[in-house]
């Protein structure tokens, strides 16, 4: 299956906005913008291919700003929302007819720490059926009350679900539904799995963990913020390698192809960069070396790229509910000149890591003629990592 992941940004988010916060996809917890979390939940799941994010129209500038490196590659041009959500989830489905998915998960911003786990069980229920959403069961007890705030009744909770998000669908039954009810004037459901009930989809549950909350008001940003912050512990991992020069045309250095009188020795393409990057990342969460995960006595990596070696270990840290924080990347070398590459180096490792160009630092030193680097006789790379995992994990 194609699948598309659809974004919901488009509101205003007054509840928290009326207290000063403003949009709050785009207020900051634990370091990183709402939205950034959430778009960052489906660039790094294996099996979404493509996200769309709708937005308000007045909301360019705070997008491109809070989406800085985050998973570029699976990102597509965003949607303009509509007066509701209703709408503007039809313009984002409409906007997702020429990638012809054929499941898409239908998420709200607003929901920043859905679980990997959750998008797989909800894909995994499209497999059967036409429609399912994430939900969680009802535990309160449910009182119903008159127009004076009084107790009338107490509703039965039995076979109750607090319906979330991802909500996901069969991708032509569901646009074929917004259609529908578009076209009728109705525009008073709540979510999508309402549009997909009326159209005569059966809708699965799957239950969902109670970590997938959704902020809304101000107080919500403080609590979140506070227990980004509070219930993580900083982590740091280095990492070495070194590779010998061989006859060739170009080397592989933070995963750009740069051309130089030699190439790299190695199994894989010998990206030092990388290499020395992925070992500084796991030895943040203490999970092995390269060499471990790697082998290069396994035939498979043969001139592999480095960077599935560096997506492996920020799976691995995001398994464990960690944070990448920032890396450091010193290149020892005499040539090639790392300078003009050095962009293009940031970008795609932060992309693969889901951090901006500023938390990717890169620099480089030449040996000043001595050592094997100095002779030329190869390239080396040290890089440090700080990582941010739960409390919990020690």
């Amino acid at each position: 299956m194609r699948i598309a992941a659809l974004i919901v940004a488009a509101g205003r988010g007054t509840r928290a906005a009326a207290q000063g916060s403003g949009p709050k996809q785009y207020a900051s917890i634990g370091g990183r913008t709402v939205l950034a979390r959430a778009i960052d939940a489906f660039a790094h799941h294996a099996e979404i291919d493509e996200i769309k994010v709708v937005i308000h129209p007045d909301d360019a500038d705070l997008y491109k700003n809070a989406t800085e490196g985050c998973g570029s590659r699976k990102l597509s041009a965003t949607a303009t929302g509509g007066a509701s959500r209703q709408a503007s989830v039809l313009r984002g489905l409409e906007a997702l007819v020429a990638a012809a998915p054929d499941v898409v998960l239908i998420h709200d911003a607003a929901r920043p720490f859905v679980s990997a786990k959750t998008i797989s069980n909800v894909i995994a229920a499209l497999r059967e059926r036409p429609a399912a959403l994430a939900a969680l069961p009802v535990t309160d007890t449910l009182k119903r009350t008159d127009g004076d705030g009084l107790v009338t009744e107490t509703v039965a909770r039995a076979g109750l679900w607090r319906a979330q998000t991802p909500q996901g669908f069969q991708f032509a039954p569901i646009i074929d539904a917004h259609r529908a009810a578009a076209a009728k004037g109705l525009d008073t459901f709540t979510d999508d799995a309402a549009i997909a009930e009326w159209a005569g989809l059966k809708v699965a549950v799957v239950e969902d963990s109670i970590g997938n909350i959704k902020i809304t008001t101000a107080e919500d940003l403080k609590l979140a913020d506070r227990q980004m912050t509070s219930a993580r512990e900083p982590r740091t991992g280095t990492g070495f390698d070194v590779h010998r020069f061989t006859d060739g045309d170009h080397v592989w250095l933070g995963g750009v192809k740069i051309p130089h009188t030699h190439k790299l020795e190695g199994h894989s393409d010998a990206d030092v960069v990388l290499h020395a990057l992925t070992d500084a990342l796991l030895g943040a969460i203490g999970d092995g070396d390269i060499g471990q995960h790697f082998p290069p006595s396994d035939p498979k990596w043969k001139g592999a790229a480095s960077r599935l070696f560096l997506e492996d270990a920020a799976r691995r840290i995001r398994e464990i509910g960690g944070q990448i924080g920032n890396v450091d990347i010193t290149v020892l070398a005499e040539a090639p000149r790392i300078g003009p590459h050095r962009p293009a180096m940031q970008n795609l490792i932060g992309d693969v890591l889901g951090l901006p160009p500023n938390r990717v630092g890169i620099k480089a030193t030449t040996m000043e003629c001595m050592g094997f680097v100095g002779r030329r006789e190869g390239i080396a790379a040290m890089a440090t990592a700080t990582v941010f995992v739960p409390a919990e994990g020690k």
